[in-house]
């Protein structure tokens, strides 16, 4: 291999760091903070319904302050590397300069809690970097019917899709959560029925399999649990025939997996979500 050939080593992707504005407890599980600030305009726009930041959450006990050198940290001190956790963007609003993220908490610290500790510690002035925005999905005005499927995780991007969609939108969102209580209120349009799921992830799997679908074309949003996700593509392009290329779907988190663990497998066959 040349020199020419050799991989270039990738470009820092670029931290924009804003503040927290507010918070809100829209559910007993679900907190939603308002971030915004001088930075918001170097943030990635696309027309996405299902963008996402990525934000860099150093230990609470260190003295760092964003942003960070991330490839010096990399270099002399890997162990106070910031974690990275990943989420959808509820609501972007342009007009205001601010974006909301949506956090479950499970009233739980440690490890697995990260991002979910960070949003209930914060208060209105401190400071979080990130990266973003990413996505991929948005409702093609064109689709004949629109099926999302997603647990709570999902749930922000679902919500966005909804808002998004044409007045004259037909299909069907089913929303598995734990705790009924937990239940929103969503715009959408008369013709998209939102159906909740209160129980486990499978229960999304198990009400796919029980659904009849119209016939024509059909766009598909499904993410949630790895091994949940597994199963529906399964039935989805196998069982069902839907082309693939109307079909976007990926694992948000898996049982047993913190973030850490759950991106680096996403390499390995473990992984996997496709199996063709």
């Amino acid at each position: 291999m040349t020199t020419s050939d050799a991989p270039r080593p990738k470009a820092p992707r670029p931290q924009v760091v804003l503040e927290v504005i507010e918070k809100q407890r829209i559910t007993p599980t679900m907190l939603r903070v308002i971030l915004g600030g001088e930075q918001f305009e170097k943030l990635n726009r696309n027309d996405f319904t299902d963008k996402y930041v990525k934000l860099l959450l150093p230990d609470p006990a260190s003295d760092l302050v964003p942003p960070y050198d991330l490839e010096q940290l990399r270099a002399e001190d890997p162990a106070a590397l910031p974690a990275k956790r990943t989420y959808t963007v509820r609501r972007w609003m342009e007009a205001k300069q601010q974006i909301a993220l949506d956090f479950v908490l499970h009233g739980q610290g440690g490890a697995d809690g990260i991002a979910a500790a960070w949003a209930d510690s914060a208060v209105p002035g401190d400071a979080v970097a990130l990266h973003g925005a990413g996505g991929g999905y948005a409702p093609d005005p064109d689709a004949g019917f629109h099926l999302l499927l997603g647990d709570q995780s999902a749930l922000p991007a679902i919500s966005a899709a909804l808002e998004a969609m044409a007045e004259g939108a037909a299909g069907l969102a089913l929303i598995q959560l734990e705790h009924s209580e937990d239940r929103q209120v969503l715009a959408h349009p008369d013709g998209v029925e939102v159906r909740w799921l209160i129980g486990e992830p499978e229960d999304l799997h198990a009400a796919l399999l029980d659904l009849e679908l119209p016939g024509g074309d059909v766009q598909v949003f499904a993410h949630g649990e790895r091994g949940v996700i597994k199963d529906i593509r399964r039935n989805l392009v196998r069982e069902r025939g839907i082309p693939k290329d109307r079909i976007s779907i990926s694992a948000y988190w898996a049982r047993g997996r913190i973030e850490d663990q759950f991106q680096a497998e996403k390499r390995e066959p473990i992984g996997r979500i496709d199996e063709d």
